[in-house]
């Protein structure tokens, strides 16, 4: 998972509120310090280590129950290899493509799934659904303070090009916020 972006800030946190042990990604060695402080058991620096030995070794060669996945692409298979048996991906975007080649024995082997989500297709009353699932069960960790919110910067909307140009660049940690007022 991308530990440091908006989503991955709050997975780590919701996670181990329900105490899950996390492993999250990152770009840098302040971004996995991050992670880290919000209570990932262990942040892999994606460009110096490979993720997929790294968890390997921390569960005993068992993998991990869940990824959620931002990245896509070249990671996918990755991702397998660091699931453990009857393991689940949770694909939630693709910003390193949506094809890939796949050998496919790892995950029938291991009876894995691969699963994708996104909000937009979805009707009024499962969006309706799922946001009263959030209240009862994530909202008083929030009201609770164990999950909060990590706000990188803030940009008055007539900065919105900038406000994009600090995404793109992928050196922020956390949500990044346009204001009107």
């Amino acid at each position: 998972m991308a530990g440091s972006s908006g989503i991955g800030v709050t997975a780590i946190q919701v996670a181990r509120a329900f105490g899950a042990r996390v492993f999250a990604t990152a770009g840098s060695p302040e971004k996995c310090a991050v992670c880290r402080e919000l209570g990932a058991e262990r942040a892999i620096d994606y460009r110096r280590e490979d993720f997929a030995a790294v968890i390997k070794e921390a569960t005993q060669g068992r993998g991990v129950d869940v990824i959620l996945d931002m990245a896509g692409g070249p990671y996918i298979e990755r991702n397998l290899r660091s699931l453990a048996v009857e393991g689940r991906l949770v694909q939630i975007a693709f910003l390193q493509g949506s094809k890939v080649a796949l050998d496919l024995v790892h995950l029938m082997m291991r009876r894995q799934t691969i699963t994708g989500s996104t909000l937009r297709p979805r009707s009024v009353a499962d969006k309706a659904a799922i946001a009263q699932s959030l209240r009862e069960k994530v909202w008083p960790l929030i009201e609770g303070k164990q999950v909060r919110p990590i706000v990188d910067r803030t940009f008055p909307l007539a900065e919105a090009a900038e406000a994009h140009r600090l995404m793109e660049s992928s050196a922020h940690i956390g949500k990044i916020l346009l204001t009107t007022g």
